[in-house]
């Protein structure tokens, strides 16, 4: 069902809602009458941060004014007149304004975008809570809706106290301004009776009675309405003193858990992990808490004006001071924690490279700050004086390198209520790093944006000096770097604590933890839903504990050191696990990723494991695992039984073998190849993403005089007894593994030699054969000298 059907059934607090979404700058009426068209927009494939999208957001707005047209012109009728005024006003509306240097829209069309974005999200989310729709995270959407409720009741809650409060108020002016008019009448009396003397006796003594019963009346009156007044202001401020306790702490549970949980989402989200989700419900909580914090201020300051009108003695001066001195504490904790980081800025970041960033105050316009707006300046610091910053320890203005484009204006999206500072084109341009500690290497040196603006609120009331840190960053001056600082970014934010000293992260972590960060890892880099299984967890601890047990329950109490994750080379190998499994991760996401997908390939197994599952297969199952030997290599397991062995592993494949010949390709052209573990038919799985190839029948066309050729792979030993190779006078140009191969066709014929390409126990592998396959390879790359091609065009 449509959105807009649904919301139109929307009731209460969320209708009201739902309407507060409109005004001038997006008619109600645009929504409801070309609610489909606008619905079936993709309207969040916009990028609102990278201008060269403006074209599609062109488009769009466009599109827009086309319907709002194509409606009016389609209004006849009595009733039909005031609608086509209406659209057909809004639609030139659209068309001037985007015309202008200044509009409606900042940026049209992209506002137009941000705006009906930020609407239809609204619209979404308050249909979904008045469904109450059910989703895969049930118990804990649940549990959220829940706390959520709790949090607006408290909102209700405090908007009635402070309702009450001002109703007080009120009322105490009054009676404080009766009091003085009465107090002003006793004055008057008092000078009567001054002029006394001024009568005969008679007379003096018959007035001076009458005025003396007046005043002794008005004088006892006056006593009784001082107490009276002070009880008010009394009870005025203990009520104030309530309100501040209740707002302190929905303050603390929107900051410190809501917004605190949000930026744990964004840092987790940096490792694979979820989006961290909208800011706009912690924008409309914390606008509403500085809406009420600066209605409870007004009160406290006009209660302290109307004690300095009239001094009564008492505790209410020093209870009122205290007030003003909290409420004030309230509101500058509300600033200073909503001046956060949107979009952080790359965690590895290259140096001479551009980024970006975006900064937001989620009270700003809320109070008014966007009518002077602030500048905000990036500097990056290290991580010592990050530490220094945060004990208010003067630090001289330092910064460990020179951020080009660093200093950006904060702008007002009118449609979306949001102020904040996008960064489009930093780039840093040099870096200084520090004194390194023992083994530690330059990609685990960690360094942090810090983003600072100042602005005022309140009419120069108060000024406020704003700072807030991105996540560690990793500087790398070389694509070589990668890989060991991503190891680092990833540690710090799997198992940063909260509140940490910056940025302190545990040197060893429980095993179950570290597989939980690389499943989330793995599944964001591979791009898939099909993560890590049980029994791959069981693969990487034995790889990098060195260890044979096959259960994981058995890996649930160690710990891994971050050493052993990314210092320590593997046993017998010349690399780090991490750098082990990333270089997984890489040729799946580059090349493998449908197969992987597919479950083709089982990856995760050892080359015993591999000769275990086949064992019980018949001949031609193959299978694909990850290389033990070489980084990012894959290699191809088979059973073939023959008089020299049973078992056969292919060299392995990486990254620049799949450039020049898909794994598909490379499959179907090994015809003995039949069934991928445990038994599926390979061209079931496989040949969907074969490259066409030219029949035999049809000759290649020469291009420029040459005739292109094609590459096929081939083992030798399987090359006459598959038909593998090619006919004479084909174009094919076969890429065998290795000569050692082609020469040695039986390998147990000598015995009394050891062959050094056999493995300790006789079997042959082609895993530590020479890459001569891969020389042929490139060769091939270059252009074919015409000497080689039979009666080419020179």
């Amino acid at each position: 069902m449509a959105v807009w059907i649904q919301a139109q059934q929307l009731q209460g607090e969320a209708l009201r809602q739902m309407q507060a979404l409109y005004g001038q700058h997006f008619p109600i009426e645009v929504r409801h009458y070309l609610s489909q068209w606008i619905e079936s927009q993709a309207w969040d494939s916009i990028d609102l941060d990278n201008p060269q999208e403006n074209v599609k957001a062109t488009q769009l707005l466009e599109g827009l004014i086309q319907e709002l047209q194509k409606k009016a012109d389609h209004q006849v009728g009595e009733d039909g007149f005031l609608l086509k005024i209406k659209l057909g006003h809004y639609a030139t509306q659209l068309q001037v304004s985007c015309a202008l240097p200044q509009n409606t829209y900042d940026r049209c069309p992209m506002e137009l975008v941000r705006c009906i974005r930020h609407i239809l999200y609204h619209e979404q989310r308050l249909v979904r809570e008045a469904n109450n729709s059910p989703s895969p995270a049930g118990s804990l959407v649940d549990a959220m809706s829940q706390k959520h409720l709790q949090i607006n009741q408290t909102f209700e809650e405090l908007r009635l106290i402070t309702q009450d409060s001002e109703n007080e108020l009120k009322k105490l002016q009054q009676t404080q301004e009766y009091f003085i008019i009465q107090y002003q009448e006793n004055m008057r009396l008092q000078a009567q009776f001054s002029q006394l003397s001024q009568l005969g006796p008679q007379e003096r003594m018959s007035r001076e009675t009458t005025l003396q019963q007046k005043k002794a009346s008005l004088e006892a009156w006056l006593h009784r309405e001082a107490q009276t007044l002070q009880q008010y202001r009394v009870d005025l401020a203990e009520k104030h003193q309530k309100t501040l306790q209740l707002l302190r702490k929905q303050q603390t549970t929107i900051l410190d858990d809501e917004l605190i949980q949000w930026k744990r989402r964004q840092q987790l989200a940096g490792n694979g992990g979820p989006p961290e989700g909208t800011l706009d419900v912690l924008q409309t909580w914390c606008e509403k808490l500085a809406e009420i914090i600066w209605q409870n201020r007004q009160q406290i300051r006009r209660a302290e004006h109307l004690c300095q009108q009239l001094p009564i003695p008492g505790p209410v001066e020093e209870m009122l001071s205290e007030l003003n001195g909290t409420i004030t504490d309230i509101i500058s904790a509300l600033v200073t924690s909503t001046f956060i980081i949107e979009k952080q800025p790359p965690q590895v970041l290259k140096t001479q490279t551009k980024f970006a960033a975006t900064v937001r105050l989620l009270v700003g316009g809320k109070l008014n700050v966007h009518m002077n707006p602030p500048q905000v300046k990036a500097t990056i610091i290290s991580e010592q004086q990050a530490k220094a910053l945060l004990k208010n320890e003067s630090t001289r203005n330092e910064s460990s390198g020179e951020i080009l484009n660093n200093c950006c204006v904060m702008e007002y999206h009118q449609a979306t209520g949001t102020l904040s500072a996008h960064f489009r084109n930093m780039s840093l341009k040099r870096i200084k790093r520090s004194d390194r500690r023992g083994a530690e290497s330059v990609t685990e040196e960690k360094f942090t944006i810090l983003f600072e603006s100042q602005f005022s609120v309140g009419g120069n009331e108060l000024v406020f000096q704003v700072k807030t840190l991105s996540l560690p960053v990793v500087v790398i001056v070389h694509g070589s770097q990668d890989n060991n600082a991503t190891a680092t970014v990833l540690w710090d934010n799997a198992f940063a604590e909260p509140g940490r000293v910056p940025f302190a992260v545990p040197d060893k972590v429980q095993w179950p933890q570290l597989c939980e960060a690389l499943n989330m890892k793995f599944k964001a880099e591979v791009q898939s839903s099909r993560g890590l299984t049980k029994e791959n967890l069981v693969f990487l601890a034995q790889k990098l504990f060195n260890s044979t047990s096959s259960h994981l329950e058995d890996y649930s109490s160690t710990t891994v050191s971050w050493s052993q994750f990314n210092r320590e080379n593997l046993p017998g190998r010349n690399y780090t696990f991490w750098q082990w499994f990333d270089g997984v991760m890489e040729v799946l996401k580059k090349h493998l990723k449908p197969h992987w997908n597919d479950g083709a390939i089982l990856g995760f197994v050892n080359k015993q494991q591999a000769h275990d599952l086949l064992i019980n297969k018949p001949d031609g199952t193959f299978l694909l695992r990850f290389s033990d030997s070489e980084i990012g290599g894959i290699t191809i397991a088979w059973k073939f039984d023959s008089s020299e062995r049973m078992f056969w592993n292919l060299m392995p494949f990486t990254t620049r073998d799949f450039s020049i010949r898909s794994l598909a390709d490379r499959l179907g052209d090994l015809t003995y190849l039949n069934y991928v573990f445990p038994d599926r038919p390979k061209d079931e799985v496989f040949s969907k993403y074969y490259t066409p190839v030219l029949c035999e029948s049809t000759p290649a066309k020469a291009v420029d005089g040459y005739v292109k050729p094609q590459i096929k792979q081939v083992v030798p030993e399987f090359a006459s007894a598959s038909g593998d190779s090619a006919p004479g006078g084909a174009t094919y140009m076969d890429q065998a593994p290795s000569p050692a191969v082609c020469s040695q066709p039986h390998y147990n014929m000598y015995t009394q030699n050891p062959d050094p390409v056999l493995d300790p126990e006789g079997d042959f592998d082609l895993d530590d054969t020479m890459d001569v396959a891969r020389h042929v390879e490139e060769l091939l790359r270059r252009p074919v000298d015409s000497q080689w091609i039979p009666h080419a065009q020179s």
